[in-house]
């Protein structure tokens, strides 16, 4: 089976302003076939996210009418805006609506649900996606819109902004998207308002990014990011809030918008793998946005000087949104708007800097979480996700059940790069069950082909093995596919296990399911608002790739070694001691120094091709 989700990079899609006006006219011409004679532009099987959808194709068809003058988009623009500002406008409070801090304030907002009380909670985000849609609306549409109109519409669009910042809680679903999409149409509005209203509204723009956003961040792998529904990001909704950094950034030039742009660029880059895999997050571990992620990879992509274009997108909604049957939804249209103004081109060379939580050359990455254990391995155009025993997750040696990978105290890196190869020596203090003390050394070298992984560590009792990671898609053309299949070899013994239970809690990669609907299985609430990585943590057992010590190592060290990807014969040879361990494959020599010998306790590195 495929996932869902994932599909081809984003920066595959043509980009040039030829591929975009072509994209505008077939917008303009499903919209003219569709719009009713009220002047609604509403896909007829939307039912949700639709309170700004008319008003998002309004928008484009304004656009197009900018850069092609068609007589026709002129009247669509104006018929379909009077819909929106007649039937689509509420100002009674929406029944069961929990976040209101002002009852019966006569402001107007956006529906989630068009139907009363028929599901609130989505009318915040539909209101900020209402008032991104109406300030592009009066960017572009002068002077098709009569001024009474597009007097109205500015006063929809303030109404909007008080709606959002003082009758409800500011960001009441904890999403980092939704918050700095609000803050970037006050941004917006401000430029549409005389001086004496719109300085207000852009010094509360910023005051909500620096006290409600920027100062909330989180911390994950050494970069501080704004929440997403709770967690520190989400590979859905975390590109997205780089989109809305970037039109930040674009409109106002203030410095702060860039800056936080490339803390979260330069993670995105580290935590994707080259074939453009990443999952995990607080709302949806697989699901991917698609031209809303545009932007932010693309402005910042540029500016750190990374291809984030690699991102696998849903390309299904490569250019807009789209209901089943593949017509066109105005759901976040905004985004299309801004990406098409927008002039900055992908960069496709990958960053050349080490990065502390990656290791990636060619076709190879190791993705790396807080504790500097991999949460993704790719190779030969394989995922491995970090596989689970015992409750455990993660990549490390493992003896009687008990999994050596969580750091006690300092964990160490150390990055090098030859001509031919790019490694990483992580060095991690851990304590058993036993309450022993040992140093992990993790070495991971790649010649852009295959991944030599090589783990040593004190002599450990029983029959101890290294969990080598959760074999589970794969490259297929530009989708990517469930596997449970491998191109691994191990100096010792290597076993592809499964879990022997059954249930949600134990994941058997030969099952027709995906992560993303185990995780949500797991995970406390229902789908669509737990959090599934809660969720997959509560995973027994997985298929795991368990791999024996090598043989040959020197007497007081158990070694593993394995090799994900292609190659001939694979027996290297140990030589040395704790102190100075010495390794030999066919690619390479490399001798890891133990961090005591060093004045300052880092690890020591050599390598040099063979």
């Amino acid at each position: 089976m495929h996932l869902p989700h994932q599909r081809g990079p984003l920066h595959d899609l043509p980009d040039d302003p030829a591929a975009y006006d072509a994209v505008l006219t077939a917008v303009a011409e499903e919209a003219l076939a569709r719009l009713t004679p009220e002047g609604s532009l509403e896909h007829p099987a939307a039912l949700d996210d639709i309170g700004d959808t008319s008003l998002g194709i309004t928008a484009l068809l304004a656009l197009a009418w900018q850069r092609t003058k068609d007589p026709r988009l002129a009247e669509a623009v104006c018929r379909s805006l009077r819909f929106h500002l007649r039937e689509r406008v509420f100002t009674e409070d929406n029944p069961g609506y929990p976040n209101l801090r002002i009852r019966g304030s006569g402001l107007p907002y956006a529906r989630y649900v068009l139907e009363a009380g028929a599901h609130p909670i989505g009318d915040w985000p539909s209101t900020v996606w209402a008032l991104l849609q109406a300030v592009n609306i009066l960017a572009t549409a002068d002077p098709i819109v009569p001024d009474e109109e597009r007097h109205e519409l500015v006063e929809l669009a303030h109404g909007y902004w008080h709606w959002l910042t003082e009758a409800t809680f500011f960001n009441p679903q904890e999403a980092g998207n939704q918050a700095i999409g609000c803050v970037v149409g006050g941004l917006m509005l401000a430029r549409h308002l005389p001086t004496k209203e719109a300085e207000p509204v852009r010094a509360r723009a910023m005051s909500l990014y620096v006290d409600e956003i920027r100062a909330r961040r989180v911390r994950d792998r050494g970069a501080l990011l704004p929440p997403e529904h709770g967690g520190a990001y989400d590979n859905n909704y975390g590109p997205i809030s780089l989109s809305f950094l970037a039109q930040a950034h674009r409109i106002s030039g203030e410095e702060i918008f860039a800056e936080d742009g490339d803390a979260l660029a330069r993670y995105i880059d580290a935590r994707l793998a080259v074939g453009g895999y990443d999952n995990g997050g607080p709302r949806y571990s697989e699901q991917h946005s698609g031209f809303e992620s545009v932007l932010g990879l693309r402005y910042f992509g540029h500016r750190i000087g990374a291809d984030l274009g690699r991102y696998r997108g849903d390309t299904r909604w490569g250019r807009h949104a789209v209901q089943r049957d593949g017509g066109i939804d105005g759901h976040f249209a905004f985004m299309l708007v801004w990406q098409i103004q927008d002039t900055s081109r992908w960069h496709r060379a990958p960053s050349k800097d080490p990065v502390r939580h990656q290791l990636r050359a060619g076709t190879v990455s190791v993705a790396f979480d807080d504790r500097m254990t991999p949460s993704l391995v790719e190779a030969a155009g394989t995922y491995y996700l970090a596989a689970a025993v015992n409750r455990q997750h993660g990549f490390g040696p493992v003896t009687d059940g008990f999994l050596l990978c969580r750091p006690m105290g300092e964990v160490r890196v150390r990055d090098l790069r030859t001509d031919a190869l790019t490694a990483k020596l992580v060095t991690k203090p851990v304590v058993g069950r036993d309450h022993v003390l040992r140093h992990v050394r993790s070495l991971y070298v790649t010649n852009g082909t295959s991944l030599w992984v090589t783990v040593a560590v004190e002599r450990l009792d029983g029959t101890p093995y290294l969990l080598a990671g959760l074999p589970y898609a794969k490259d297929d053309g530009d989708r990517v596919r469930r596997t449970a299949e491998s191109d691994v070899t191990s100096a010792g013994g290597l076993s592809l296990t499964h879990p022997r239970a059954e249930g949600a809690d134990h994941f058997d990669a030969r099952s027709e399911t995906t992560q993303e609907l185990e995780a949500f299985a797991l995970a406390a609430d229902p789908r669509g608002y737990g959090n599934p990585d809660d969720g997959w943590r509560h995973l027994v057992a997985s298929t795991a790739l368990e791999a024996d010590p090598a043989p040959g190592a020197p007497e007081d060290l158990h070694v593993f070694a394995v090799r994900y990807g292609p190659g001939g014969a694979f027996t290297p040879a140990f030589e040395g001691s704790p102190a100075e361990l010495t390794i030999r494959t066919e690619a390479f020599t490399a001798r890891i120094g133990d961090p005591a010998g060093d004045p300052r306790g880092e690890p020591e590195l050599e390598l040099r091709p063979r």
